[in-house]
């Protein structure tokens, strides 16, 4: 995909720093949030199986419940531990003709995943021992490893702690 130059980035890049300006607020004036966080992320997939052997054989997230789906018949709903009590669901939709993945406004575009520096070699292993192709971190980013999994998901093994972009802590504890 073209990345915009010139007068066209010097413009986008100026949008954001006023947005910074606007909306960021220091840690201090920032309003605590009005949820808990979040219960589950929900995907659909095309192949309960499929997804099931990736998630818990190769990425080593058990699975931890599958049940039918409650307002689909037939639909199953099921979710796996990606550990700090954090769920990661699927939906499978039988009989609805779904397009393939496509990287677009609404659309994922990576779920980022923080792990241990042990973690993320281990997770590398795992996929050059399956075949499965990564980028990162030979793409200039030492510490991350983007995949996607059998349904065009992006995942990020980000090898930095929870909260932490960069380096920078974004959340106080």
């Amino acid at each position: 995909m073209p990345q915009p130059e010139g007068a066209e980035l010097e413009a986008i890049r100026a949008r954001r720093d006023k947005l910074r300006e606007q909306y960021l607020l220091p840690g201090a004036k920032r309003p605590s949030p009005t949820v808990g966080g979040f219960h589950h992320v929900a995907l659909i997939c095309s192949d309960v199986e499929q997804t099931i052997r990736f998630y818990q054989e190769i990425l080593g997230f058990p699975l931890v419940e599958l049940v039918e789906n409650r307002d689909y018949a037939g639909s199953s709903h099921f979710f796996f531990d990606v550990g700090n009590r954090n769920l990661l669901g699927f939906f499978d939709f039988p009989g609805h003709p779904h397009p393939e993945f496509s990287e677009t406004i609404g659309a994922v575009q990576h779920i980022a995943l923080s792990t241990t520096p042990e973690n993320f070699e281990a997770a590398r292993k795992r996929l050059d021992g399956n075949g499965i192709e990564y980028i990162g971190p030979d793409r200039g980013v030492h510490n991350s490893l983007y995949i996607r999994d059998p349904n065009g998901v992006g995942l990020e093994f980000y090898r930095e702690e929870l909260a932490v972009f960069e380096g920078h802590r974004l959340l106080e504890e």
